[in-house]
């Protein structure tokens, strides 16, 4: 076995593709190349902000989630590109096509970046071989730049690949951690944002060192449940596997938007929930699942944000349903003030054939009504396949339509994961 291999451990590879939008657009039309360009939405609206930029825009000091005037009034020169999501999807699924290449063991956690276990993967070299073999054919393929962490574990892996960008290797093993992370602020270890931070300094942790080493109760009693697991990471330890399924796990389904202007008009609030609970809809339609408690999200003018949530009776994907628990949801807990966003999120979703729905007084005749058609497509679903007939199935045309600059777009993605590897 290569000697760059643990018997009795893990080689761990994340592969983070470098300012991937940006990139891609570069890749695409040459001449952007060198140049500062950043992707942004919604260009002459207030809601335009920087969702990535080049580096050699950073250079000038524009930042993700900048607003588009504050960006170029740094760099005058910065060229603005709408987000082009189809072509950053294609660029995605070949990169991750060319990753299953060294192993089947391909997890991806985004868009742009993934893990990879490589601990059986030693015939087709040490770790450093197959990290700079990645890299060199994703850039002289696809000419598209990564940075790559090789480590123990996940969590050391995705920390080497911050450490040198763009187009790094690094290599952080247990051992690294008392030089290179202990004596880092706190706030720098991933997983980590402003929030804890603050409450981690409050209690005199402030470097990851401090938190390595902090009373496992009073950790508990700030964070939670949470707080030995960011203990442990501090150590350089973490259990978790490289997991190809888990991008196949949904907890929630949602949409959200930023209104061009504060409203405080209800049946224009009420009309964009209605457009909201539409994407929701389709989305889980297409994913073939349910929700089973809904959320409304408002963010006011002054940015203060509230988020609330109930249970349902039944589970729930039609649109008509979601827009009228969403309403109900946000007639209650609106105080009236200007609305800046309004998001709509369908929780605890499970696949449509796990869930249950409970028959009440009011509706059970109603479903009584259609249960001839279910035991229909039933008796045709077991004889020729489920596939044969799929309930409120979306057309591709209408499919596309729900691909938005929201959180939503990672895991449209992923759902191509799930139709390639059906079909293979």
């Amino acid at each position: 076995m290569n000697v760059m291999y643990p018997k009795n451990g893990r080689v761990i590879l994340h592969v983070d593709m470098n300012s991937f939008y940006a990139s891609v657009e570069m890749a695409y039309d040459r001449e952007l190349k060198g140049k500062p360009l950043a992707i942004a939405g919604n260009v002459e609206e207030r809601r335009g902000i920087i969702v990535t930029c080049s580096y050699e825009a950073r250079k000038f000091g524009v930042k993700t989630t900048m607003p588009i005037w504050e960006a170029k009034k740094l760099c005058p020169q910065l060229i603005i590109r709408r987000p082009n999501f189809e072509r950053y999807r294609r660029a995605s699924l070949s990169i991750f096509d060319l990753l299953r290449q060294y192993t089947e063991l391909v997890e991806p956690v985004s868009i742009d970046e993934g893990y990879l276990d490589i601990t059986e993967s030693s015939a087709l070299g040490s770790p450093i071989e197959i990290a700079n073999d990645i890299q060199k054919r994703i850039m002289e393929t696809m000419d598209l730049p990564c940075s790559i962490g090789i480590a123990p574990n996940k969590f050391l892996a995705k920390t080497a690949s911050d450490m040198k960008k763009p187009m790094g290797i690094t290599i952080l093993r247990k051992r690294d951690v008392s030089v290179k992370l202990w004596p880092l602020p706190v706030g720098e270890m991933h997983g980590i944002g402003k929030r804890t931070e603050q409450k981690l300094n409050s209690i005199g942790i402030i470097t990851i060192g401090d938190l390595s080493s902090a009373n496992d109760i009073a950790l508990k009693n700030l964070l939670g449940i949470n707080g030995a697991k960011l203990k442990d990471r501090a150590s350089g330890n973490d259990r978790r596997p490289v997991d190809p399924e888990s991008i196949f796990d949904y907890k929630s389904v949602g949409n959200s938007t930023t209104l061009p202007h504060d409203s405080t008009n209800q049946k224009e609030l009420i009309g964009i929930l209605e457009k909201l609970s539409e994407k929701v809809a389709i989305r889980l339609k297409n994913k073939m699942l349910v929700g089973q408690k809904i959320g409304v999200t408002i963010r006011y003018k002054d940015r203060s944000t509230i988020t609330r949530s109930r249970k349902t009776d039944n589970p729930f994907f039609e649109k008509a349903d979601i827009h009228s628990l969403a309403v109900e949801l946000f007639k209650k807990n609106w105080n009236g003030e200007g609305v800046r966003l309004l998001g709509v999120t369908a929780f605890d979703v499970v696949e449509k054939d796990a869930a249950f729905k409970q028959l009440d007084l009011f509706s059970y005749h109603q479903d009584a009504a259609k249960e001839p058609l279910y035991e229909a497509m039933q008796k045709l679903q077991s004889k020729y396949g489920s596939s044969i007939i799929k309930k409120g199935s979306i057309p591709p045309a209408l499919e596309q339509q729900s691909i938005g600059t929201d959180t939503s777009f990672n895991k449209d993605l992923f759902d191509n994961f799930r139709l390639k590897d059906s079909k293979e």
